[in-house]
């Protein structure tokens, strides 16, 4: 991989939180390169750090010591006014439980984005319209989430990922909440956005059949990477 492929790169990341007057150590040294259209599937033990990492990536939390770098700018200095700015045009959130506002329809809850854009409500309404049809729920774009199935629901908080183009979907526990078929349905879209959106996608996942979607495999343990590749 040069230097030129790279999107995101990790570099001697420390990331260590304090518990009643103790030192709890996540990270010691993590490096990570990641590059442009990968899709990663991270596993491990509960409590290996797998959130926690992709609140770095995202730049939810900040690392204790080390350097953060996506398409070469570094991001873990950056303030807090403009991290926000930066995660609403980078990055895409998708989560095991959806996260999706109940009182809103599934064109609203996709348009949320992109609200925090200076976009205006005609070109807003044509992202989402081509956000739901990329997941094949044009036809549910008025349906509010209790009136969708937990696959579907996921498909609209994927939509509501990608609708502003983001360059990396950070996935935790996409598929977690959904039986096998839903499951493999979230997967073939996730792939497909990989494959045919040239999106890069970064997914924490328990489950090896959901890990098996990914190009390559990292599995993550007391703060550090063993990888092994997987066939596309």
């Amino acid at each position: 991989m040069t230097s030129d492929d790279v999107l995101v790169r990790l570099t001697a990341v420390d990331k260590r939180f304090t518990k009643s007057k103790e030192t709890i150590t996540i990270f010691e040294k993590l490096d990570l390169a990641i590059a442009s259209g990968d899709f990663i599937a991270v596993m491990g033990p509960s409590g290996s750090g797998k959130t926690t990492l992709l609140n770095l990536l995202g730049g939810i939390d900040r690392p204790s010591a080390g350097e953060i770098r996506f398409a070469g700018e570094r991001i873990d200095g950056l303030p807090e006014s403009r991290l926000a700015h930066w995660r609403a045009g980078h990055i895409g959130f998708i989560f095991q439980f959806y996260n999706l506002m109940p009182m809103l329809t599934a064109a609203q809850n996709v348009e949320l984005p992109l609200l925090l854009t200076s976009l205006g409500g005609k070109d807003r309404r044509r992202r989402v319209e081509a956000a739901l049809a990329v997941v094949n729920l044009a036809d549910r774009a008025r349906h509010y989430p209790r009136e969708m199935s937990g696959g579907q629901q996921q498909r609209v908080a994927i939509a509501r990922a990608v609708v502003a183009d983001p360059g990396l979907l950070l996935c935790d526990e996409p598929t977690g909440d959904l039986d096998r078929s839903n499951a493999d349905e979230i997967l073939e879209v996730l792939r497909l956005l990989n494959r045919e959106m040239g999106k890069t996608i970064v997914m924490v996942t328990h489950d090896p059949a959901a890990a098996k979607y990914a190009k390559r495999t990292l599995h993550l343990d007391k703060g550090r990477f063993s990888e092994r590749d997987l066939a596309a």
